[in-house]
Formats: C-alpha cells, sequence, structure tokens
C-alpha cells in the first residue's frame, strides 16, 4: 500500500425517521437556514414537508434556493452565495442527490469569501473556511454526502471541472432509504451505474498489497449487481433501497481508497462530453467506462481478470488471461444495459462534431489518469469507440 493520511469527520444518520435529528443538530449551528434543492419534486414527494416540520420546531428561520441542475452550475451557486451573504445565514441544508449537494458545497465555500465563485472551482482561490453544511439524501449515488469533493458546470464557457476542500466536509448527513422510493426509475439506475463506477475508478489503481480494499470493493460491486434488479422490481422495498444507500456512501467515502490512488481518467473524459451536451453525468460513465477498460486491458490484465472472476464469476479454465479480462468487461457492460444504461453516446444524438474541443478540455492540465495516463490519441480511441 501507499502511505496516507485519512480524514473524514461526517456524522451519519442512517436510517427511517432519523429526520428527527434535525432538531436536535441544526440548533448547534445558528437559526438561518438556507434549504438547497433541485427541480422540486421534494415537495411532492412529502420530504420538503418532513424538513420544514422539523426546522419550525426549533423556530428556524428558512430560506430557500430551489432549481440546482441535474449538472449543477455555477450561475446558481453564485445565487446561495448572494443568500447567504445578504441574510446572514447559518446553516445550508441541502436536501436531493449529489447535484445539490456539490452545488451547496461551492455556496458554502464561496459566502466565506469576496472570490467568485468559479475561481474556487479552478483553484485559483483556496477556500479558507466555510460556512456549516448539512445533507437530507434522496438519491443514492455520489457519497457527496460524506466526502469533501464537488463538481461543477460553467455553461457559458463550456467547462466542467471537480474541485474539493476539507472545509466543506458535511457537519452531518440524513440518510432516510425511504425518501428514495419515489425516485424515478431512471435516475436510480443513474445511482446504481455512478456508484459502481466511483469504486471501479478506486480500483483501478498502481498501489501493491491492497487485498483488503480490494475485497471491500468487490464485495459492494457483486452486493449492487445482485440487489439493484430486486430494488427495480419492488421500488418500496426498504431492505433494497437501504442496501443501495449505503453502497452509494461507502462508494467515494474515502474508505475504498486507503493505501492506493485510483485512476479517475473516464471521469474527466464524461465531465468534458457533458459540459458540451449536459447529458446525465452516470449515463456519460455508463458509455465511456467500458471503452476506457477495453482500451486499457493490456496494462495489467491481472487487475480486469480479478473484476471478471470476483465480481462476475467468470470462469478461467482454458482461457488466456486477456480473454477473461475482455469477458469481465463484458458482462460489466451486459449488467449495465440491461438495467437500462445507455451504451453509445448516440443514444444522445452525440457525433464526433466535437470531439476535438472535448479532447481539448480533458487535456487542460496535461496527460491524466493514474491507472494508464491517457494522451491526445488515447481519449479519441475511447470516444470513437463509444459512438
Amino acid at each position: 500500500m501507499n502511505t496516507f493520511s485519512f480524514y473524514n469527520p461526517v456524522r451519519i444518520h442512517f436510517g427511517q425517521d432519523t429526520i428527527k435529528n434535525l432538531a436536535t443538530e441544526v440548533p448547534k449551528y445558528g437559526k438561518n437556514v438556507l434549504i438547497v434543492y433541485g427541480g422540486g419534486s421534494i415537495k411532492k414527494n412529502g420530504v420538503y414537508d418532513a424538513v420544514v416540520e422539523q426546522l419550525q420546531s426549533i423556530d428556524a428561520t428558512i430560506f430557500e434556493l430551489g432549481g440546482v441542475e441535474p449538472n449543477p452550475r455555477v450561475s446558481t451557486a453564485r445565487k446561495g452565495i448572494e443568500i447567504c451573504k445578504a441574510e446572514n445565514i447559518d446553516l445550508v441544508l441541502a436536501v436531493g442527490g449529489g447535484s445539490v449537494i456539490d452545488c451547496s458545497k461551492l455556496i458554502v465555500a464561496g459566502a466565506k469569501t469576496e472570490a467568485d465563485a468559479w475561481d474556487i472551482v479552478t483553484k485559483k482561490e483556496m477556500p479558507q473556511s466555510a460556512l456549516p453544511l448539512a445533507v437530507v439524501l434522496t438519491i443514492s449515488a455520489t457519497a457527496s454526502e460524506m466526502n469533501s469533493g464537488s463538481v461543477i458546470t460553467n455553461w457559458e464557457t463550456k467547462e466542467k471541472y471537480g474541485w474539493g476542500s476539507p472545509h466543506v466536509f458535511p457537519k452531518f448527513s440524513i440518510l432516510d432509504p425511504t425518501y428514495t422510493y419515489s425516485v424515478p426509475q431512471n435516475q436510480v439506475v443513474n445511482g446504481v451505474v455512478d456508484t459502481m463506477t466511483h469504486i471501479f475508478e478506486q480500483y483501478f489503481h498502481n498501489a501493491t498489497n491492497t487485498p483488503l480494499t480490494d475485497e471491500m470493493a468487490e464485495g459492494i460491486l457483486r452486493t449492487l449487481i445482485e440487489v439493484a434488479p430486486k430494488a427495480f422490481a419492488d421500488p418500496t422495498n426498504y431492505e433494497h433501497r437501504e442496501t443501495l444507500m449505503l453502497a452509494g456512501t461507502l462508494g467515494l467515502n474515502g474508505f475504498l481508497a486507503l493505501g492506493s490512488r485510483g485512476d479517475w481518467a473516464t471521469h474527466n473524459i464524461e465531465h468534458a462530453v457533458s459540459a458540451y451536451y449536459d447529458i446525465p453525468h452516470a449515463a456519460g460513465l455508463a458509455i465511456l467506462f467500458p471503452n476506457w477498460m477495453r482500451h486499457n486491458v493490456h496494462v495489467d490484465p491481472q487487475r480486469f481478470v480479478k473484476v471478471a472472476t470476483k465480481v462476475f464469476g467468470i470462469t478461467t479454465e482454458g482461457k488466456k488471461e486477456e480473454e477473461v479480462a475482455l469477458e469481465g468487461i463484458e458482462a460489466l457492460s451486459t449488467f449495465w444495459t440491461s438495467i437500462g444504461a445507455p451504451s453509445r453516446l448516440a443514444n444522445f444524438d452525440i457525433t464526433d462534431e466535437k470531439f476535438e474541443s472535448i479532447i481539448d478540455h480533458t487535456l487542460v492540465n496535461g496527460p491524466f489518469g493514474n491507472f494508464a495516463k491517457l494522451q491526445r490519441e488515447d481519449v479519441e480511441a475511447i470516444l470513437k469507440a463509444s459512438l
């Protein structure tokens, strides 16, 4: 393993009716609360009412920012920053999934500086502090409820980047699996794909002697493959939903990366694609990741064989190493297709028209990827294979 330091201060309240913890947690930070949410589904499924009831029980003063986009935009974060400064907000409460939480992270960081929010995303400005952030999770996917990362889009400049700061870890997160019952199936599919790709991005690394984190990753992946179809067939089954929710959190809260450094090249490519086409993040990953795998199977075939055998149960007898590896990649692609994930960029009417600009976006900081360093020709090959 690589040497490492680990820090994760997030308190998780997991289970049914844990929303009641708002009444004891929020007063630790103040009375003025900004609720941040997305398209408004929380006002239809009862989550909003449950949140407001708890806040009203402690006489909190409530402000709101709705309309956070699936690929959250810096322009929306700027609106939240203005509210925080004008209303002396004490706590930002993100009620939603990864997009809402990511946007809220930029809001709490931007509220403590005079620098523009985009300068934080592009790392021209490094946050020195942030307002307290809390989360009520409604979609299982990104683990943004238990990490310090965020991804933000600048639609005007066609840029989308990840950033992070230890100052934006949520103070606490409430995870009630029942809040995911009403999530549309395509978003549940995206959540499963997102969770799995987060795990794979960390699994493909160059560290040695990582049997424990390898087993943890493989176990979560096997569980998702088993449980996801059951959750689709029975959307209000509490046990299935709590499994998906915990898997999403474990997928990117730092535990699986102890002692290693993951690849993350596919995320970089997807960010560039969705900066131009605004497609769902997980949909882009479902298309791109198997093609990244096929392109890089030669780098360490044994790593791919482990996926094939330990996650998908593929036998090795009488087969060459690369043959087994490719069977595993095909099994992953088949599974994602079977649950309704897209497999081609053409599913979104994307052609190679903007590939040059997309490739430029991926290489803004030079060649990238930790398991396999990608050059321009590599990115182009992966994109063309994804058409």
